[in-house]
């Protein structure tokens, strides 16, 4: 059964919660006004290729480091997204301390969508410390139902040194202890420890079945260098800030002192 967190507990025991399962369920997160206003958006990054453009540009970056032409958070309601304040809220509870933003992804998950094979997200810092905490905020924009792939997570697998990908081989097969998440209403986000395995588990998907739209965006504890992903991740830092997308409440949410160099892949 997930463990579902409405807003009703004190902060304490949703830390308590968090620290110990690695992940809170958070239902109907995102107002209905941002949703009508993130959809259109992901269908934008995805049919006006957008979003390959975006992957290109991480595979192939060029001696410069180029960003693509456009960057999920450069769309409005996405750029709002990052530095939703009830997100945010949940984030600082469950970590205690400041955080910089690390990366968002985009996505629509249409009918039929492969599934995932057991991972973590977890990147490292220069510190190598244990106790300073990345995670991800799954949005599950239409929610979940079952019939465009499950989440499913391993409760309390953040706690052991797994590698990225010392599961894969064995694709998105049923683990002892498991947790499928897959009865969410519009709007749900899934906080979950970046260290955690989960997967995406393929689901038959009936005639009729609408597309998945999915958002992840992510989040370091400050006091240490945490790697990049995206080799332009300067360029997306500095125009978050031009944007102004902390509203000037959070300093260092898109500080670049928190970042070591990006390194690219031999």
């Amino acid at each position: 059964m997930p463990l579902f967190f409405e807003g009703s507990g004190t902060v304490p025991a949703q830390r308590e919660q968090f620290a110990d399962s690695g992940y809170l369920v958070l239902p109907g997160l995102l107002p209905a006004s941002l949703l009508d206003r993130l959809v259109p958006e992901v269908d934008l990054w995805v049919d006006d290729g957008l979003r390959s453009r975006s992957i290109a540009a991480c595979l192939d970056p060029g001696p410069d480091d180029d960003p693509p032409p456009v960057m999920e958070l450069e769309l409005p309601a996405h750029g709002e997204l990052i530095a939703h304040d009830p997100l945010l809220n949940v984030i600082t509870d469950v970590m205690g301390a400041p955080f910089v933003f690390h990366h968002l992804h985009s996505d629509r998950h249409n009918p039929g969508v492969p599934g995932k094979a057991w991972h973590h997200d977890h990147e490292p810092n220069d510190r190598d410390d244990p106790d300073l905490m990345m995670v991800h905020a799954l949005h599950y924009l239409g929610g979940l139902d079952g019939t465009v792939g499950s989440l499913t997570v391993v409760p309390g697998s953040h706690r052991r040194p797994w590698s990225k990908s010392a599961l894969a081989h064995l694709d998105t097969t049923e683990l002892p202890g498991e947790v499928v998440i897959d009865s969410l209403p519009p709007g749900s986000t899934v906080l979950i420890n970046s260290a955690l395995l989960h997967a995406r588990r393929p689901m038959p998907s009936p005639p009729g079945t609408l597309p998945r739209y999915f958002v992840d965006a992510s989040y370091c504890q400050t006091g240490a260098r945490w790697r990049p992903v995206k080799p332009y991740w300067r360029h997306m830092l500095a125009t978050a800030r031009a944007l102004g997308l902390d509203g000037g409440r959070r300093p260092e949410l898109f500080a670049e002192r928190h970042f070591t160099e990006y390194a690219r892949q031999a």
